[in-house]
């Protein structure tokens, strides 16, 4: 299900990360059922350690427990929405903040992140352009170099995703974003770290009035909206 991701910790830790990542390229959409047999076989575990890697999903948000009926990915309410973008300002504009100290490679990473959401943008793979751009962002956490920060916020990436799955058409929520990645990424090399702050905290409060538009009666009013502003 998932390339490249590293796998340490406990097998219930390797089987949540897959389930994780297949969150965050959005394989596994809001609603999904997590049917124990299917996936057990599918990632090579028995049913007592998926169940507990279940069990850490569902301590994340990522999937609710139903009686009778088993697990199913979650879908994001407003409340955990305005919860995400709590966490990502507090993270992220930290990290822009500190990133003067960040190592070259770690800078290589926010611009090859952002080269692959342009890759995707020109060939129309709209899901790759979410999973980029959420890369894009957890490579700016990265940068503040804590292992902690970034196993946490791999599970709050994921739940964005959750919550831009609302719109059917993948396009009217990814495509005005990619520029405004692009921009911030290029502050940060150049080293205007307060520029990039500034271009980050308007992109994030941007995106919040845009997610929590899914969650109502006017997604694609919000997303249009914000695509003639950017």
């Amino acid at each position: 299900m998932a390339e490249g991701i590293d796998l340490t910790g406990t097998t219930a830790d390797r089987a949540a990360e897959e389930l994780r990542e297949g969150i965050v390229t959005g394989a596994l959409p809001p609603g999904t059922p997590l049917r124990e047999v299917t996936l057990a076989a599918e990632l090579g575990v028995s049913r007592n350690t998926l169940r507990e890697a279940l069990r850490l999903l569902t301590m994340e948000g990522l999937v609710s427990q139903r009686l009778h009926k088993g697990a199913v990915v979650n879908t994001m309410s407003a409340e955990r929405i305005q919860d995400i973008y709590l966490v990502r300002r507090t993270l992220e504009l930290r990290a822009v903040e500190e990133s003067g100290a960040a190592t070259p490679a770690a800078l290589a990473a926010i611009d090859g992140a952002v080269r692959a959401e342009e890759r995707a943008e020109q060939t129309g793979n709209w899901r790759e352009v979410g999973t980029a751009s959420l890369r894009f962002h957890c490579a700016i956490v990265a940068t503040l170099g804590s292992p902690m920060l970034d196993s946490m916020f791999r599970g709050v990436t994921a739940q964005q995703r959750l919550a831009f799955a609302v719109v059917a058409e993948e396009r009217r929520i990814q495509q005005p974003w990619v520029s405004r990645d692009r921009e911030i990424c290029d502050l940060i090399h150049a080293g205007y770290r307060a520029a990039a702050g500034r271009a980050l905290r308007e992109y994030l409060d941007d995106s919040e009035r845009v997610v929590l538009g899914l969650v109502g009666e006017d997604a694609n009013a919000t997303v249009d909206a914000i695509s003639k502003e950017a």
